[in-house]
């Protein structure tokens, strides 16, 4: 098969399973597997919208006998007569149930049909609870902000389905939790920002547990001059289904003043983030643990009072950066991680997710709070200010619907991974903790979240996707290949169980089958490779190294990675880089290891640490098409000449006077004018008769940005500029710098190339390096 039919072929399994993997043939023994350089690894999107009409299967499913659990699908061998059937994965053989009993070559169930490798299982046990929403609203902000944040949330309401619970917070000096179930007039427990309240404090103030000393069946004494103890648990009195309190809600967030404490002109507003959101969670504790809920918190800026706090409330005192990070010139950096760490941990074990939104121009502490959303599987959005539609519209899309009108997300989901013998899971990298589950499928090594076979995402939306990443167990040998007739499969099967918003629990089975490569130096591997998936698998891997070793060993660590792929998968003479040769699906991965090297994710240059943070969230969370936009944007062009946009190389030989640029990074899509474009557009030729075409060459790339915007989320920025303009240093930035200051004009021509003043290498030196030392046999 050429390589455009495999293309294809991987495209349509990605559409019906959601899953790219790097290699599509598996080796058959360690040693091989260790010579592939890329680790056998697959980038799965478990809740990937099916639209080859796969029916929802509304009976429970055929498992096999504990410990292995696997479950039927089209890869187990079935005997139709005795209603027997094996499992692939432990070689058991199972009966079975009664129902199956009319089933025959001609009439099989779905679960076995060979094409529906992924089915989904509506189970009969239903959620707990509804969905329930606490918003945490920091109150510190100019007044415009806070009317857009009230607008918003208020709007937000109307998205949810009308049982939803929900609850809200606001903070700033102090932590207010609102009894939205107390309609007599306004109410709410006042917490002190400058205090780290242990889960059974909150509580007890809370009145949602008899403080210490009451005796049990007794009525509460009421002590004088106390208020009697009210009566209700969390639910009758904080978190309430919408259709009862949405007067008392909106009234409580129309209501809601900027934080009345008085700001001095040299300081920051106090915030107390941390204790809002300890609160948050220790409200969730108490009777909801392992139901689906959400914890939203809006924050306009960093924390600057008690546990959690960034930076001091002085303004002469500057967050940190990672300069400070680099040379550990950061005061409350290790205390405030260590924090939300354990905030982050205690929340993932109640099974709930923490969504951070950020509307500041400063940086608010993403760093320190990263791992909330990371390790729950939440959002994180990060922008200027809540005016902004980004913000808007990002927020809003947080609440789509699928067809059925449920929300697209879901809760409390866990992945476990079954492998057959040849293969072991070694790790997870993605929005997830682990669930420590040891099987015999789990590996000896480690790679992101490993040591497990079963990992828990609290938060899970269609568009999240894993890394997983396996090895080889057998040692292999002509021994164990003549054994088995007939080519070998590896099988996986991937398990997600996860609250639907309708109210049930749902199963969702995917299970794929790979050949084992034949006897060693089989050219079905090299075949198999994807680049694109191995090119995002390694980013991943690299951007998990980033959190913890320094940059610069993380690129010398992408670097002898690539040399040592192309040394064993080129073609070429020992020590003549002349005669370098690699294969077609092998040609675009240095460029994707190039253009990730100058990337966001791994330059901190010019990139605050909340972005980074931000930015290497949102990586961890894309499927390979988008990833693959981020890593090496993609950018068209747009002339007279030629009807509508033709994609052009991501070069500064690109750049020209006559042409217009869309640049798409996944974060900002940039429409680009080139000189002539620009003068003509500000001489007003386009409302000039006569001029239509210039007009309408103007509009299109407006409309192809347009529908690149619809489907995004977090929303891109959206900027328009000019050659020569500041705004055109986003794409300056991305360009290869095949033109610099220093690549002279031959003979005095000048170049009609943009000059791109860098000291970076182009892509073309960089090949010329990775040529020499691949074909010199040093890795």
């Amino acid at each position: 098969m050429d390589y455009e039919a495999l293309k294809e072929q991987w495209s349509d399994i990605e559409d019906r399973d959601g899953i790219r993997l790097s290699w599509n043939t598996f080796p058959s023994s360690r040693m091989e597997a260790s010579r592939l350089v890329v680790p056998i690894g697959a980038l799965y999107t478990p809740l990937k919208e099916k639209t080859d009409g796969t029916p929802l299967l509304t009976y429970e499913p055929v498992t096999c006998k504990p410990p292995c659990r696997a479950v039927l699908n089209p890869f187990c061998q079935v005997d139709m007569r005795a209603r027997i059937w094996i499992c692939p994965f432990c070689l058991q053989r199972n009966n079975l149930p009664p129902h199956y009993k009319d089933i025959s070559e001609s009439a099989i169930p779905p679960e076995l049909h060979p094409s529906n490798t992924t089915i989904e299982y509506r189970l009969s046990r239903p959620a707990p609870t509804p969905p329930i929403f606490v918003f945490v609203v920091d109150t510190c902000q100019e007044e415009d902000s806070l009317k857009a944040l009230k607008d918003s949330i208020i709007m937000s309401l109307q998205l949810l389905p009308a049982h939803a619970l929900v609850g809200l917070i606001t903070y700033g000096t102090m932590a207010q939790v609102h009894e939205i179930g107390y309609t007599e007039c306004a109410k709410s427990y006042v917490f002190r920002g400058n205090k780290d309240y242990t889960a059974k404090q909150v509580q007890e103030m809370l009145g949602l547990i008899q403080a210490p000393g009451a005796r049990p069946g007794m009525p509460p004494q009421q002590q004088p001059g106390r208020p009697a103890a009210p009566v209700g648990g969390a639910q009758a009195r904080f978190l309430l289904p919408i259709q009862q309190c949405e007067v008392q809600l909106t009234n409580a967030l129309e209501g809601l003043q900027r934080d009345p404490w008085p700001v001095a002109n040299d300081k920051r507003a106090i915030r107390c983030t941390g204790v809002a959101l300890s609160v948050a969670v220790g409200l969730l504790e108490t009777s909801f643990q392992n139901s689906g809920a959400r914890v939203m918190l809006f924050t306009g800026g960093p924390a600057t009072e008690g546990p959690g706090m960034v930076v001091g409330p002085e303004l002469k005192e500057q967050i940190r950066s990672h300069h400070d990070i680099d040379r550990d010139n950061i005061k409350y950096y290790k205390k405030a991680l260590k924090f939300y760490d354990a905030l982050a941990k205690r929340t993932a074990h109640n099974g709930h997710v923490i969504d951070v939104f950020a509307g500041c121009l400063d940086q608010v502490g993403l760093l320190e709070m990263k791992g909330l959303p990371n390790s729950t599987g939440g959002h994180m959005i990060l922008t200027d200010s809540f005016t902004s539609s980004m913000y808007k519209q990002s927020f809003a899309k947080i609440f789509d619907t699928d067809a059925e009108g449920n929300l697209a997300m879901g809760f409390n989901a866990s992945l476990e991974v079954l492998t057959t013998k040849e293969l072991k899971v070694t790790g997870l990298i993605g929005h997830a903790v682990s669930l420590n589950k040891k099987s015999s499928s789990v590996g000896e090594t480690e790679c992101g979240i490993g040591n497990t076979c079963s990992w828990k995402m609290c938060g899970i939306d269609p568009a999240a996707s894993y890394s997983l990443y396996f090895e080889i167990a057998g040692q292999g040998g002509p021994a164990a290949a003549s054994m088995q007739q007939g080519p070998q499969k590896g099988l996986i099967q991937f398990l997600t169980y996860y609250q639907h918003s309708a109210g049930q629990y749902h199963l969702r089975v995917t299970t794929v089958g790979r050949n084992m490569s034949g006897p060693s130096g089989d050219p079905a591997i090299a075949q198999s490779f994807d680049q694109e998936a191995a090119a995002v698998l390694m980013s991943r891997i690299a951007v998990f190294k980033a959190e913890v070793d320094d940059g610069p060993d993380v690129l010398r660590w992408v670097d002898r990675m690539l040399i040592r792929l192309c040394a064993r998968f080129a073609e070429y003479r020992k020590d003549d880089p002349t005669s370098f040769r690699l294969e077609k699906n092998f040609t675009l991965y240095p460029q994707f290891m190039f253009h990730l090297r100058r990337s966001q994710f791994l330059q901190i240059f010019n990139n605050s640490p909340d972005e980074t943070a931000f930015n290497r969230h949102v990586l961890d969370h894309e499927d390979v098409g988008n990833s693959l936009v981020m890593i090496q944007p993609t950018l068209d062009s747009y002339t007279f000449d030629q009807d509508g946009a033709v994609p052009v190389l991501l070069d500064s030989t690109s750049i020209q006077p006559q042409t217009i640029l869309l640049l798409d990074t996944f974060f900002h899509i940039l429409i680009f004018h080139g000189e002539t474009m620009a003068e003509w557009r500000k001489a007003g030729y386009q409302e000039m008769e006569g001029y239509e075409n210039f007009k309408e060459l103007l509009e299109t790339p407006k409309e192809d940005a347009r529908e690149l915007i619809q489907d995004r989320f977090p929303l891109p920025r959206f900027i328009v500029c000019d050659a020569g303009g500041s705004q055109a240093r986003f794409l300056l930035a991305k360009l290869n710098p095949s033109t610099t200051h220093t690549s002279s004009s031959y003979g005095g021509v000048a170049q009609s190339a943009q000059t791109i003043f860098t000291d970076d290498v182009s892509l073309q030196t960089f090949m010329d390096h990775l040529m020499k030392l691949a074909v010199s046999g040093t890795s």
